[in-house]
Order: structure tokens, then sequence, then C-alpha cells
């Protein structure tokens, strides 16, 4: 039996140890993202196909969404697709479609030489989100709300909406 882990004889179990990830195309669950211009500016021509080879992985653990450092694939947070907010979802999939493109031009996501906020891709990729929730009309208040995190103190918040142009107001709530 490949992939079983022979165990202690007086437990009388076997262990498999080899667990496969699911993976299901981005597009069948995320339709219509080849079409958004602030997709086509992350990717340019080659958004089709970026979108139709990308793999998303659902995770049970609570949280948002996130990119494989591995591979580059998208990790999503099965509650947060079931429960979250439509808007916050559908900016957060343009935050990270920009991580995938970062990746894919091999920079270091998660470079620890800079604190979260100060971080060049993640600054990137929040700048991009915030030009789409721009164009969908939404207030500095509501996009302050999206990028509140927390992990994010307030005063890495106001940094953050600073760098990016976002008028800071303390009653946030998310």
């Amino acid at each position: 039996m490949v992939g079983w882990a022979p165990t202690d004889l007086q437990l009388k179990v076997k262990i498999r140890r080899k667990a496969k990830i699911t993976m299901h195309p981005f597009t069948d669950y995320f339709k219509g993202f080849e079409n958004v211009e602030a997709v086509r500016r992350i990717f340019g021509e080659k958004t089709e196909e970026v979108l139709r080879n990308l793999k998303i992985e659902f995770v049970g653990r609570r949280g948002y969404m996130g990119v494989s450092d591995e591979d580059g694939h998208l990790f999503v947070s099965a509650h947060y697709l079931n429960k979250g907010d439509l808007i916050d979802i559908y900016l957060d999939v343009i935050h990270e479609l920009v991580h995938v493109k970062q990746f894919m031009e091999g920079k270091e996501l998660f470079d620890n030489h800079y604190s979260y906020v100060d971080r060049p891709t993640e600054i990137e990729a929040y700048a991009a989100a915030v030009e789409e929730a721009r164009r969908l009309g939404l207030s500095d208040e509501r996009i302050l709300q999206y990028l509140k995190t927390e992990w994010m103190s307030e005063e890495e918040l106001k940094k953050l909406a600073k760098t990016l142009n976002v008028k800071f107001t303390k009653k946030t709530e998310k």
C-alpha cells in the first residue's frame, strides 16, 4: 500500500501519510474575472491563460485568501468564501492576483525585511485593490474598512492608508 506508514503494532491502525491537496481551477469558482479591467492590467494579453491555469485550494481554517510561495496557487478560506462580504472577496481576488503575478515574476512575496504594511509586494497588491474600489465608487471609509485586518494595529492601518492615499478615520469596523 503506497503512501501508508507502518505504525506501532499495538495500535492496530494504519495512517495514510501522503495527503492529497485538492485543487480546483480558479475559473470554476471565479467567473468573468478575465473581463475585469483591473485584472487585465495585471496580466495583459496573458489574462485568459493565467486564469485558466490558476488553481485554488480551499482550506478549512478561518482567514481570507493567500498565494502559495511554493507554486503560486491561491489559498481560499472556505468559510470566507461562504460568509464573507462579496465586495471584500472581489477586492481580495484582485489583491491576490497581483501576488500571483509577482510570484510569476520571481518576487519574494513574504520578504521579512519589511513589516507587512511596508512590504512592496503588499503595497502593490493593495494599490490595485484600492484603485478598483475607487472605480466601484466605494468611499474612503468603506475602503479603510476593507483594508483593516485583525493582524494590523491601528497605527499600521493608518500608515497603509496614508501610503495608498485613503483618508483615515478612527471609527472603522470590519
